[in-house]
């Protein structure tokens, strides 16, 4: 499953039910997170992802997937359901699926070329679909969110917990179908205002590569109407879908989500901006053109899947 998801986690299982031709997609609780995750917002979105992904998938071999989010109130690890209906009709899913597995995360430098205008309004209509809102970040809104984002930084490195469990997540030659390999961590900004995150939780990141990146970075951040765990997979599957299109259109992405792990500058950051509307924010994606990522590690089938039904 080429899903993107939070420290590469891949926080999902799947079943098929061959009777009904549905597809069960179970939260996999032992991939969990609980120092940067403490009440699974993290994970519920990278399933959402998950599930976006496979209804790419469907649809392109000419399956419709009727989708049931949450379908079952006493089985709360049952994240969704999706049944490959006969034929498909016109889907928004539709051109997506070449992209799969060319959407990379890119912690590289960006050109700082600026998007055009349709293409902003594009990817704000792809959020759009998927329940969520989407608005960038004038200059003013992204300093501050820059901010946020090195202020995590700065706590992530004096927390043992928080480093140890990121230091984990580098894979080396132990655990190839987990983390990241060096080859992805990229280099950190010379100039300082880009916050990329110290994925090695080195204790001492100023020793790291360094390159100049973009000066002035172009940040979108998704949202939702509320923050339940209703919410969450539905706006993973809008993110997907964002970043789908990013891919499509030869626009790199970074997910920054540091300041989300935090609740107090998560706060912070629905109040921006502070003359427009509220929402409760669910990541803050950098966009732009520049080198596509390298690939992350995935964990095998058997990994991913259940037994069939």
């Amino acid at each position: 499953m080429a899903a993107p998801s939070l420290r590469t986690t891949q926080p999902w299982r799947f079943r098929l039910d061959t009777d009904s031709r549905t597809v069960h997609i179970h939260a996999a609780a032992d991939r969990a997170r609980r120092h940067t995750d403490q009440v699974g917002r993290a994970s519920h979105l990278s399933e959402g992802c998950a599930v976006l992904n496979l209804r790419v998938v469907a649809v392109h071999f000419g399956r419709e997937p009727v989708t049931r989010p949450l379908p079952c109130p006493d089985r709360p690890a049952l994240l969704a359901t999706v049944r490959l209906a006969e034929s498909v009709r016109d889907a928004p899913e539709t051109g997506l699926y070449e992209t799969v597995w060319r959407r990379h995360s890119s912690r590289s430098p960006l050109s700082g070329r600026p998007l055009p205008s349709d293409l902003l309004t594009e990817l704000i209509e792809a959020a759009h679909l998927g329940g969520a809102t989407m608005r960038f970040s004038g200059r003013h809104d992204t300093e501050r969110e820059l901010c946020a984002t090195w202020e995590v930084e700065w706590r992530n490195r004096a927390d043992t917990d928080r480093s140890a469990q990121s230091r984990r997540l580098v894979s080396g030659p132990h655990s190839p179908s987990l983390g990241l390999p060096s080859a992805a961590l990229g280099p950190q900004d010379a100039l300082d205002p880009l916050p990329i995150r110290n994925l090695g939780a080195h204790r001492h990141p100023e020793v790291l590569p360094a390159r100049a990146f973009e000066p002035r970075p172009l940040l979108a951040l998704p949202s939702a109407a509320h923050d339940r765990r209703t919410d969450w997979p539905r706006a993973g599957q809008a993110l997907d879908r964002v970043l789908l299109l990013a891919t499509r259109r030869a626009v790199r992405a970074s997910l920054l989500h540091q300041a989300m792990e935090w609740p107090d500058l998560r706060r912070a950051l629905d109040g921006l901006p502070v003359d427009g509307p509220r929402g409760h924010t669910q990541m803050v994606l950098r966009l732009g053109y520049g080198p596509r990522g390298p690939a992350s590690p995935r964990r095998p089938v058997e990994e991913t899947t259940a037994d069939h039904k």
